[in-house]
C-alpha cells in the first residue's frame, strides 16, 4: 500500500503541513518536531516525490556510489572508474543518451551515514547503487543493511558491491565483486618469510572491517604454515597479537602504530601495513628512528596505489585492480554486463615486489 504524507503526519503526530515544511526545508520547525517527522518518514519508507510513489517500480536517472573517503585513492579510483561506465561522454551533443547521473556519497566510514545515504537514494528512486570498500562486521548493522538493500531492490534498484564481500543475506544483490584480500595478505607474508624474516610486525586497519580481518587472516595463515605462530616469538597467538596494532587506514595511524610496534618488539625486521597510505606513515616512523629501508627493516603495503612505485625505495605491495573492478561495477550497475555466476566474483590480488623489502641483515 502506498504511504501518503497524511500517514507520515499521523505517525509523527503533527499536521500534514508540518510534514511538508520539514521535507521541503522552507520553513522553521522545532528540532524535536523535525526529528519526529524524519523518524516517521524512515519508519514508513515514505517517498518524498509524490508522483513517484504511484510508479511502483520506476527508477530515475540517478546512480549512487558509496565510498568511505573520496580523498583516499583506493575509493577515488574505483568511483571514478564506475563513473566512466555510468555517466559516459555520450555523443558529444550535450544531450543524455542512456547515461545516468552518478552521485558520490562520502560516508566517512560511518555505518549510520551509509544507511542514511541508502535511504536518500531510495527516496530518489535510484536506478542503481554501487557500494565500495570493506563492510562493517556488526550484526545489527548488517541486518539493517540487508533490509534497506532489499527494499531498494524491490523498487527496481540494481545493487552492486565493489571491493566488498556480500552480506550474509545477499539476495538483493545484482553482483558482489570481492577482492581476494586474504590471498593477497598470505602471499605478501610468504614473500617476507622467503627472504628470511621471522619477526614481522603488522599495522592493521580498524578491527570491525571485513578488509582488515581478511588481510590479517591471510597474513597469519602464512605465519602458521611456516611455524612462526609458535616458533621464534615463543608466544603463539598472544605473540602475534603483540606484533599487531590496529588503527585507521591513514598515514598518521601508520606512523604512530609503527612507533608502538618498535617499542613492543625492537627485534622486528619487517613491517606489513594495512594499505599503502599506512605504509608511507610506517616508512616515516622507521626513518625517524634512524633506521634505513630495507637495510635495517623492510616495509610492505597493500593496494598498489599510484604513488607506491614512486616512494623511495619503491614499495613492495599487493596490487588490487581497482580501476578494472570499478569499471566492471559500473557496467553491472547499468545492466551493460551480465552478473557473474552465482552473483559473486572473487578478484585476484597480485604481489608487486619492489625495493622496500629485502633479506634481514644477519
Amino acid at each position: 500500500m502506498t504511504v501518503t504524507l497524511a500517514d507520515v503526519a499521523a505517525r509523527a503526530r503533527v499536521s500534514p503541513a508540518t510534514v511538508s515544511r520539514v521535507l521541503n526545508g522552507n520553513y522553521p520547525v522545532a528540532a524535536s518536531t523535525r526529528e519526529r517527522v524524519l523518524r516517521a518518514v524512515d519508519d514508513l519508507d515514505y517517498v518524498l516525490n509524490g508522483p513517484a510513489s504511484s510508479l511502483a517500480a520506476a527508477t530515475s536517472d540517478l546512480v549512487g556510489i558509496l565510498v568511505n573517503d573520496i580523498a583516499d585513492p583506493f575509493f577515488g579510483i574505483m568511483a571514478g572508474a564506475a563513473q566512466t561506465q555510468i555517466g559516459g561522454p555520450g555523443d558529444g551533443s550535450g544531450r543524455a543518451g542512456g547515461e545516468k547521473l552518478a552521485v558520490i556519497c562520502n560516508t566517512g566510514g560511518s555505518p549510520e551515514r551509509e544507511l542514511t545515504y541508502l535511504t536518500l537514494l531510495q527516496r530518489q528512486r535510484a536506478a542503481a547503487v554501487v557500494l565500495t570498500g570493506g563492510a562493517v562486521e556488526d550484526p545489527a548493522h548488517q541486518a539493517a543493511m540487508s533490509a534497506k538493500l532489499t527494499k531498494l531492490a524491490d523498487a527496481g534498484t540494481r545493487i552492486v558491491f565493489c571491493g566488498r564481500p556480500p552480506l550474509p543475506e545477499g539476495d538483493a544483490l545484482v553482483a558482489a565483486l570481492a577482492f581476494d584480500n586474504r590471498g593477497g595478505g598470505r602471499r605478501l607474508a610468504e614473500h617476507l618469510i622467503s627472504l628470511g624474516h621471522r619477526r614481522i610486525g603488522y599495522v592493521a586497519g580498524p578491527p570491525e572491517r571485513t578488509t582488515t580481518r581478511h588481510r590479517l587472516e591471510g597474513h597469519r595463515e602464512a605465519l602458521r604454515a611456516a611455524g612462526l605462530d609458535e616458533a621464534d616469538g615463543g608466544g603463539g597467538s598472544d605473540d602475534q597479537d603483540r606484533l599487531t596494532v590496529h588503527g585507521p587506514y591513514d598515514r598518521r595511524s601508520g606512523y604512530e602504530a609503527t612507533l608502538e610496534l618498535l617499542r613492543r618488539a625492537p627485534d622486528v625486521t619487517a613491517i606489513v601495513a594495512a594499505n599503502d597510505t599506512v605504509a608511507l606513515g610506517a616508512c616515516a616512523a622507521v626513518r625517524d628512528q634512524g633506521m634505513r629501508i630495507p637495510q635495517d627493516i623492510s616495509v610492505a603495503g597493500f593496494d598498489d596505489l599510484p604513488f607506491s612505485v614512486d616512494a623511495v625505495p619503491a614499495l613492495t605491495t599487493v596490487r588490487l585492480p581497482l580501476f578494472e573492478a570499478g569499471a566492471r561495477a559500473g557496467r553491472l550497475a547499468m545492466g551493460k554486463e551480465n552478473p557473474p555466476p552465482g552473483g559473486i566474483a572473487t578478484i585476484a590480488a597480485e604481489l608487486m615486489i619492489r625495493g622496500s623489502t629485502a633479506a634481514p641483515r644477519g
